[in-house]
Formats: C-alpha cells, structure tokens, sequence
C-alpha cells in the first residue's frame, strides 16, 4: 500500500494515463487492434536517449561543463547568463528534465558559495524557462518532439519553421531579463580542475556514448531503421555500464504506452472521435497549450496527435504550453522540488515568480504566434 501511494503520488500522470487506458479497454474490448496502437519507434528511441545520456550524467560530464565555464565568469550578471545559457543549449541535446536535473542543484550550491542566495530563486525560474524552451529547438530535445518528429513525418525544414522562431525570441527574452538585472563583482569561487590524465580517461569512458548518441540521431533523422540501433545500444550498454538501467524513467514509457492505448481506443469510437477531431483541427496551437496547462505537454502531445493532421502547429502548441503552471511541463517540478527542500519557507516565492514570469514569456511567444499566423495567411 505504502508503495502504491509513492507510486500515485511521484508518477501522478501515469496513474492518470493507466487509468484512461483500462477505462477506454470497457468500451473497445483488447484485440490484436491493440498491437497497432502503440508508435515503438518512439519507445525505442525515448529508452536509447535516457540511458545514453544517463551515461553522460554517471560521468560527470555536465557538471564539469558548468565548473568549467564557471571559471570564465567575473561578476554575478555573467555567471546568471552562463547558468542560463547552460540550460537553454544543453537542453537542446540532454532533454529539459536531465538539463534541470544536472543545473538546478548546482546552481543552489554555487550561489550559495557567491553568497547570493536572494538571487536563487528568479534565477532557477529563469533556468526553468530556459530549459523549456531551449529544448523545443531539437527534435531529440524533449519526448513531445521526439514523438511528433517521429510519427509525423514533417521534414527537418518543417520542424525549423515550427520551433526556432520561438526559440530564438525567447533566447533574446532570457538575456534581456539578465543584463537588466542589477549586476555585482563575483566574489572568487574554488572550483576544482581536472588533471590531463583524468581527461584522456574520461575520453575514452566518453566514447561508447557519444557513438550509440550519433546511431540514435541517425533513427531520429530516418537514416537508420530503429530495432537495429536499439540492439546495439542495449548490448553495449550491457557490456559497459549495466547499472545504467536502472537509470531510465520507465514510468515514461509506460505512460507513453497508456495513452497510445486511450487514443487508440477512443479513434475507434465514431462519435467521440468525430467531436474530438471538430475540436482540434484548426486550433492546434490553442488546444496545445490549454491541453498543456492541464495535463502537461507531453500526453497534450499524445493526446491531441491522434485527431489532427497539422502535426507543425502542434507541435508549436505543446511547445509554448510548457509555459505557464507549474504543471504544464512535468520538467518545472523537478525545479521546484530541489528548490523546496533547500528552501521550505520560500515555496510560495517561488510559485509567485514562477508564475509570474512563465505567464509573461507566454503571453509574449502566443504574441509571435498570433503574428506569424497572421503574416502566413
């Protein structure tokens, strides 16, 4: 019972995904329909790029990413839009959850060493929100594009126009709110070096991963069938860090699963099918983000996929509705649950600044839409 209550209280979404999918199986009875229902191209990639980039984590490689540039900054200003920066690009490769993951409590630790503990909490909003919408810029960025790449079809010239106008206004977005900030010296910060030898080592440890990463790239961009790939990633992970599986979030590929089962299951019902169709089509990117403030924008993705074509849109829409609640994209709670165990009495600051610069940095993409919108028709 204890570990069913950790269960609904953690993986929340996949409960409600688990419980969708058994309630849709009454009205559309299992059958071999069944097996048709579920995109295994997308499982298969989301398992390979969670383990390939947990290896990347057991490594250590993004926390000396960030003592590295760490290194190079001179005053507060410059280290925030380091750390910033370091969310919205690294997002863009490691997903936004593992970027957060990794950047979030370093963050915490740096400025409490700078002593400039008031600046944490606008800052890990801003890292937040850089993360989000950093990760919108590749399709291996976060598991909404990963599956709206891969089950659409739309080339990589599409995804451009879908993502990067919005990516790169709200890159802008995120250095203007940094260089207003009222800026201080940096006092000094001992971070420890590398030695050469440790390099090289960590080259060679490097290597397995950056190649089963380049296979995956090539599944993601339709060079290679998947299974193949898949294979190989489970066997060299097996021969090279096993402990590695336990690393992946199989809750996410089980609420992947849930939901592939529910929209498969509700296609196949007429009249609920033809109302949600009537719903979605034409108002993709609306839909997208009020379906994300909900439920959040990965099953909004999932859920929505099944009754439209305008896959662009879409994916726009998933997009920009990881901005606003807390809720609407499930990598903002990994930041406020580090925040609230470092930071208890401050919870409703940070929920106010989140909230506050979350609506505004949507309010401002949903402004961009409305215009490229305009200029396209």
């Amino acid at each position: 019972m204890k570990l069913l209550k950790g269960i609904m209280k953690n993986e929340t979404v996949f409960c409600v995904s688990f419980v969708l999918a058994v309630l849709s199986s009454f009205a559309v009875h299992p059958d071999e329909g069944y097996l048709a229902y579920p995109d295994y191209r997308t499982l298969a990639l989301l398992f390979c790029l969670m383990i390939i980039v947990a290896g990347f984590q057991s490594l250590g490689v993004f926390a000396m990413l960030g003592h590295a540039l760490l290194k190079r900054a001179g005053s507060i200003r410059a280290l925030s839009a380091i750390m910033v920066l370091l969310c919205f690009f690294c997002s863009m490769v490691i997903t936004n959850d593992v970027t957060l993951i990794t950047f979030v409590p370093f963050t915490m630790m740096v400025f409490r060493m700078t002593g400039q503990t008031k600046r944490i909490v606008k800052l890990v909003v801003l890292e937040t929100i850089a993360a989000n919408l950093g990760s919108m810029a590749t399709p291996i960025g976060n598991p909404q594009n990963l599956y709206l790449y891969s089950i659409s079809g739309i080339h990589a010239g599409e995804f451009a126009l879908a993502v990067l106008p919005y990516a790169g206004l709200s890159l802008i977005l995120l250095m203007a709110v940094i260089l207003i900030e009222r800026d201080e010296p940096l006092m000094e910060v001992a971070v420890k070096e590398k030695k050469n030898t440790e390099v090289k080592k960590l080259m060679r440890a490097l290597l397995p991963y950056l190649l089963l990463l380049v296979l995956c790239l090539m599944v993601v961009f339709r060079v290679l069938p998947y299974v193949p790939v898949l294979i190989c990633v489970a066997v060299v992970i097996l021969a090279v860090n096993r402990r590695l599986y336990l690393s992946v979030d199989y809750f996410l590929l089980l609420t992947f699963l849930c939901f592939f089962i529910f929209i498969g299951n509700i296609k196949r019902i007429p009249e609920i099918s033809s109302l949600l169709v009537s719903v979605v089509e034409g108002r993709e990117l609306l839909t997208g983000i009020l379906a994300s403030q909900v439920i959040s924008n990965v099953p909004a993705a999932i859920l929505l996929s099944g009754f439209t074509g305008n896959f662009a849109e879409l994916l726009t829409g998933v997009n920009l509705g990881g901005l606003g609640t807390l809720i609407a994209s499930l990598a903002s709670l990994i930041s406020f649950k580090f925040f609230a165990k470092e930071y208890p009495d401050q919870k409703g600051s940070f929920m106010k600044v989140f909230t506050v610069w979350n609506v505004l940095f949507l309010l401002v993409l949903m402004a961009e839409a409305f215009l490229i919108g305009r200029l396209a028709g």
